[in-house]
């Protein structure tokens, strides 16, 4: 599986940024695409998740409200829709793919959940 990530810049606080996950290989028996993020001398922290089987979704309490996962199966492509953008979203976001049995067990809130991971793509956010 490999993941190509895309649509980070600079924005203004309040503002919107939409990031697209490409994914190709074989993603049909992945069981979850989640978005994390770190920001500078911080830990990677969870962002939110979409399941590929029903469409649920998962979101850390620190964007409830503001950022929204959707997918598009035609083009295996996963978004995160990003509203109301504060300073503290300011981060490189990666995406990532949870493919295989294995992987599925474990809570898909945590890193570990995934074995495929996106290059990255910076957010700024500028108060």
């Amino acid at each position: 599986v490999q993941l190509q990530a895309s649509g980070g810049g600079l924005v203004q606080a309040g503002g919107s940024l939409r990031l697209s996950c490409a994914a190709s290989g074989r993603t049909f028996s992945s069981y979850y695409m989640g978005w994390f993020r770190q920001a500078p001398g911080k830990e990677r922290e969870f962002v939110g998740c979409i399941s590929r089987s029903d469409g649920s979704t998962m979101y850390a309490d620190s964007v409830k409200g503001r950022f929204t996962i959707s997918r598009d199966y035609a083009k295996n492509t996963v978004y995160l829709q990003m509203n109301s953008l504060k300073s503290e979203d300011t981060a490189v976001y990666y995406c990532a793919v949870s493919s295989g049995s294995t992987y599925s067990r474990i809570d898909p809130r945590i890193a570990a959940a995934y074995n495929y991971w996106g290059q990255g793509t910076q957010v700024t956010v500028s108060s």
